[in-house]
């Protein structure tokens, strides 16, 4: 399992639009992704289950991904996450 924490920066936290480009981000690879907020955590390949997370601006994520693919994985999504979030 690979993973790593993120701290989210835009004033509008996860949001319709960034999720749906993360939800298709993650669903490029094979492995397992979730993403965790406390007590709460979600498949990353699923819209809703991003979307209720309610990740706002200064909330500390935990994204695990666990595959074949994991560390490629990891890496595409916490770019994504810096590029965009």
């Amino acid at each position: 399992m690979t993973e790593f924490q993120y701290t989210i920066t835009d004033r509008e936290g996860i949001h319709a639009r960034p999720a749906g480009q993360l939800v298709k981000e993650a669903a490029k690879f094979q492995s397992a992704v979730t993403i965790h907020k406390g007590e709460k955590s979600g498949d990353a390949k699923r819209i809703f289950a991003v979307m209720g997370l309610a990740v706002k601006c200064g909330d500390e994520i935990r994204v695990c991904a666990d595959g074949a693919d994991e560390a490629a994985a990891a890496a595409t999504l916490e770019t994504f996450l810096k590029e965009n979030l």
